[in-house]
């Protein structure tokens, strides 16, 4: 692995990705989804971070373009130092094993046909990782020990584990090919709050323990966010408006999108969630088939103006690798 001197294991440049919609026999284009629409943010080597936003903003959309499971639209995306947003698959391909999905549904997300140690061995068997039979048991009994799981298990098949166990299985799997990067697709959402913490405590231990793996972790629940990441980038429609570290975020919010969604996660002090202030959004979130001129946010915005309306607010640095886009800030 040969990483740029900056030490970003993935970088994402003026990314857009839009679905065309088609109508009448012909299937005439008639006008684009743009589920992503020009973001730039960079992951580091061992770092993990947070890409959080409402439903519909386009996180899943963004991880699945870094993975190449979409190719962009527009912009780049500069992996392990090399720009594959263009690259043919037969060059991709031997680049996957170091990139790596966790699923957000643990019960979808499994063949219930294999059992779960041939759905752990088998990117290690794609990617031509093991020499022999026994190599191979070997490595899949060493994956299902790393995420806490008894490899006397391997035979049972999906059905037989809970959602927690058949999580760390897609764990598991993910980190058979030996990955710099895991794209964590919501993987906590679908499982209970006892469990999501035990899922975060594992993925934690799993960064400390193989120094160099990388996390960027999509989610929009602030508070898990919180707890895993470094830095954190908020997405509103497309477009992330605001990315930071974990304390400036939560201590200094300067969007106002940030500030509302940050007002809306419970505290446990029940006087101070008394005295603090809720700010209450208004409307609906636009689709991304005809999103609203200039900022994105302005129809729903509490401090919106005019100039609103007509400017698309860039990232503009505001020190401390603090970056907003709001022209009020």
């Amino acid at each position: 692995m040969n990483l740029p001197e900056d030490g970003k294991i993935v970088e994402v440049k003026n990314m857009k990705m839009y679905f065309p919609v088609t109508r009448g026999l012909l299937r005439r284009k008639v006008a684009d989804v743009k589920a992503v629409d020009g973001v730039t943010f960079h992951v580091k080597k061992g770092e993990t971070l947070g890409l959080v936003g409402e439903s519909g903003s386009g996180k899943t959309t963004t991880g699945r373009c870094i993975l190449r499971l979409y190719e962009p639209t527009e912009g780049q995306v500069i992996f392990e130092g090399k720009d594959i947003t263009h690259m043919p698959e037969k060059e991709v391909r031997p680049l996957r094993r170091r990139m790596s999905l966790v699923f957000q549904d643990p019960y979808g997300s499994l063949d219930p046909r294999q059992s779960a140690g041939s759905i752990v061995g088998e990117p290690l068997k794609i990617h031509g990782l093991v020499k022999d039979g026994r190599e191979y048991k070997e490595r899949v009994e060493e994956l299902f020990r790393i995420v806490g799981l008894d490899p006397g298990m391997m035979d049972r098949v999906p059905h037989e584990f809970s959602g927690g166990q058949r999580q760390r299985i897609g764990i598991a799997r993910a980190l058979a090919g030996e990955a710099s990067l895991m794209v964590c697709d919501e993987p906590v959402s679908a499982l209970d709050v006892s469990i999501q913490a035990q899922i975060l405590n594992l993925l934690e231990e799993l960064r400390k323990e193989m120094k160099g793996l990388s996390y960027l972790f999509i989610a929009h629940d602030l508070s898990v966010v919180r707890h895993i990441s470094d830095r954190i980038a908020v997405m509103y429609l497309g477009r992330i408006v605001e990315i930071t570290d974990k304390a400036s975020l939560y201590e200094n919010p300067l969007h106002p999108y940030t500030r509302i969604l940050l007002s809306a996660v419970p505290v446990p002090d029940p006087f101070l969630e008394e005295k603090r202030q809720r700010i209450i959004i208004k409307g609906e979130v636009p689709s991304p088939l005809n999103p609203p001129p200039g900022c994105n946010f302005h129809p729903r915005c509490p401090d919106a103006m005019e100039e609103c309306c007509r400017v698309v607010p860039p990232l503009r640095d505001m020190g401390e690798e603090h970056q907003v886009a709001c022209i009020r800030i």
